[in-house]
């Protein structure tokens, strides 16, 4: 049977593209239902029915693991070039009707996580028909995503020096070094910086910006750097403390309530604390849509009272 253009245009559905690449996206069933808020047997069924409209299978199993088929390779590369104008269809038919609507991906490092909600409040009643995603990564991974063109806009502290991107900087990010209640640092007058270095430091794992951040102040200052144990957060990090299991350099913002309640505290360093700007950030190249548009030029007109905001949160 010869399968014609109209033929296929009649007999496929968005719905079978879209449940095809959550699929694509996951090899995996069950995985691709959770995402769509579908059930197996719907999954395997649309796939059927897309398999028999385009007279191909798609996926194969071989032993227990799914695998792409050549035609599902050529129908994902098509499928992602639909999605891709449909979504300049749906910027486009905002921008005629004088609306800022559509997705905004964002993706934060997660030393800014604290920060993001914050900033995205106020934007969100501003622009109610934006649909906004955010991931929290490590700083390696945010490159990464930065690299593939995944996300519209970036929110790191550490950026790049040998990439094309457009940055702005946007709040300070002080990394201060703490201790739990009850530390024999506390009963010091003096702390020097080898000495809290060497009082079992807990490290973000490698990759992290606020490592990195560590790891260049030490190597600038000829300071030794080993930690106890790394952690994949700082939330595991700052629990770790309170643990009484070392200490650590953590930014202070994630950490008001348990310096408020003195769980943790900070410790008089020199050298510390450590200053970094967190930036919004996205490539030179990338063409803005008008959400990720709007949403830069809304930071860029109100950095005063993003700071007065974070201000008054430290100090509440």
């Amino acid at each position: 049977m010869q399968y014609t253009v109209p033929r296929i245009a009649s007999r496929l559905t968005f719905r079978q593209l879209q449940v095809f690449h959550a699929v694509y996206s996951s090899l995996n069933y069950s995985k691709a239902g959770e995402k769509l808020g579908l059930t197996q047997p719907a999954v395997s069924g649309q796939i059927r029915q897309l398999e028999q409209v385009l007279g191909s299978p798609l996926f194969e199993y071989i032993g227990r693991r799914l695998y792409i088929t050549g035609a599902g390779q050529a129908l994902a590369t098509h499928t992602e070039s639909i999605f891709r104008e449909l979504e300049k269809l749906q910027i486009d038919l905002s921008e005629q009707q004088g609306n800022v609507a559509g997705d905004l991906r964002l993706v934060a490092v997660s030393t800014a996580q604290y920060v993001v909600p914050y900033l995205i409040k106020d934007f969100s009643i501003l622009h109610p028909n934006v649909h906004i995603t955010v991931s929290v990564v490590n700083r390696a991974t945010a490159l990464q995503r930065m690299e593939e063109n995944r996300d519209d806009l970036t929110i790191m502290g550490l950026v790049p020096e040998n990439r094309p991107l457009k940055v702005l900087p946007f709040l300070n990010n002080e990394l201060i070094p703490v201790v739990p209640a009850g530390h024999p640092l506390l009963t010091k007058k003096r702390i020097t910086p080898q000495q809290f270095l060497d009082s079992q430091l807990l490290l973000r794992e490698a990759g992290s910006g606020s490592r990195l951040a560590l790891e260049t102040h030490c190597f600038k200052n000829g300071l030794k750097l080993k930690g106890l144990m790394d952690l994949g957060s700082n939330a595991a990090i700052k629990h770790a403390v309170i643990a009484g299991l070392g200490v650590a350099v953590l930014p202070r913002l994630s950490l008001i309530s348990e310096l408020k309640l003195g769980k943790l505290h900070a410790v008089t360093v020199p050298g510390f604390p450590l200053n970094r700007s967190w930036c919004l950030v996205y490539p030179e190249s990338k063409y803005p849509t008008p959400a990720m548009k709007a949403f830069a030029d809304y930071m860029q007109h109100n950095l005063q009272q993003i700071e007065a905001q974070f201000k008054q949160l430290q100090n509440a």
